[in-house]
């Protein structure tokens, strides 16, 4: 498909390597915060970080109307209390926040569920451990620009939140000495409609359940899991209230695998592999996520045992205009890197850190 008709039809072109050397030449990038959030909650991260926070509400704002994100705030608030979901006074602080701002969006920032995502799990060739490489699409722009690392504290050991202000789960994530996870968007379920007929059906079938998100139960399973086997187990039998992939490394040898999850099923894909946004299970059906899926999928799962430069496999079909993040973690070493990216081209410089 030529430019021409990937505009035609709304999708996100994938930016060139030229592109890619011509946006980035001479360019001032920022750095990316690394915050401690010590005994701070989320709302007080987020009113810290007021300027991130009210550009990524008015983007928000931007790509889904005013009349869009009320209506869906209202709807998410109503949701969230009616299926009494952990972290819930966490979620109305910050939504309160942004409403003393003048702003709505608070809770369908903690709830929405509308990104595109490339990863992948295998050895690390670099050194010891499991390395997980991931990035992040969606078009809401910001979330490149604005992304923080945020290092909180958990009765089962500390844990790195690649995240934003005022989002109280978690989405990439590194436990140094336990695993690294991320999310994937799995494909939407098809019931025989139209594509706006089956997002509909999906969700009423979403609002009439009461399990957790699965960006909760990632939160939930930093905090609580101890290592790789019990992060496995809960993110495999925890019910969701929808389908979803958890790619996770541990921190031993062979220790990493794609989780692919219907709302009460698993399906178990050992590393090495890597997911995009359709289904890895032959038996299920579903239309794929974000814009060329299973060529993304196709691209990292070849390159992963490739060494090399840190985002060396950054490159098209993988990186295209809806990137916003690009990850790199080893819970063996406790290296993370994390660059955001705008359709512009990069949007902050490397961050590398190392526990």
């Amino acid at each position: 498909m030529n430019q021409a008709s990937l505009e035609e039809h709304g999708m996100a072109a994938p930016v060139d390597a030229q592109t890619i050397e011509r946006r980035t030449a001479g360019s001032e990038l920022p750095d990316i915060p690394v915050v401690e959030l010590g005994g701070r909650s989320p709302s007080e991260l987020f009113c810290d970080h007021r300027e991130a926070a009210e550009a990524l509400l008015r983007s928000g704002r931007r790509l889904y109307t005013s009349n869009g994100v009320m209506v869906a705030d209202v709807l998410s608030r109503r949701w969230a209390r009616r299926a009494g979901l952990p972290y819930l006074d966490e979620i109305a602080a910050v939504a309160a926040a942004a409403e003393a701002w003048g702003h709505r969006g608070g809770w369908l920032m903690n709830l929405s569920y509308e990104w595109g995502c490339t990863a992948s799990v295998a050895a690390d060739p670099a050194g010891p451990g499991m390395r997980m490489r991931r990035t992040l699409d969606w078009p809401l722009r910001g979330l490149g620009r604005h992304a923080l690392v945020v290092r909180h504290g958990s009765t089962a050991g500390p844990w790195l939140n690649v995240t934003w202000p005022g989002f109280v789960g978690a989405l990439t994530a590194l436990a140094p000495g336990r695993f690294a996870v991320a999310i994937n968007q799995a494909p939407m379920i098809q019931h025989g409609l139209t594509g706006v007929g089956d997002w509909l059906a999906n969700r009423w079938r979403l609002y009439r359940s009461c399990a957790l998100p699965p960006g909760f139960l990632l939160r939930h399973a930093l905090e609580e899991c101890r290592g790789y086997d019990d992060a496995r187990r809960l993110l495999a039998e925890t019910p969701v209230c929808l389908p979803v992939f958890y790619t996770l490394a541990g921190a031993r040898p062979g220790e990493g695998c794609i989780i692919e999850r219907l709302e009460d099923r698993a399906f178990i894909h050992e590393a090495p592999a890597a997911v995009g946004n359709c289904w890895l299970s032959p038996h299920l059906e579903g239309r794929p996520r974000g814009q060329f899926s299973g060529d993304r999928r196709a691209h990292l799962l070849a390159r992963v045992a490739a060494s090399g430069g840190t985002f060396e496999w950054l490159t098209p079909p993988v990186l295209n205009d809806d990137t916003r993040l690009a990850v790199v973690a080893n819970a063996a070493t406790g290296r993370l890197a994390v660059q955001g990216w705008e359709p512009e081209g990069p949007a902050t410089r490397v961050l590398e850190l190392a526990a």
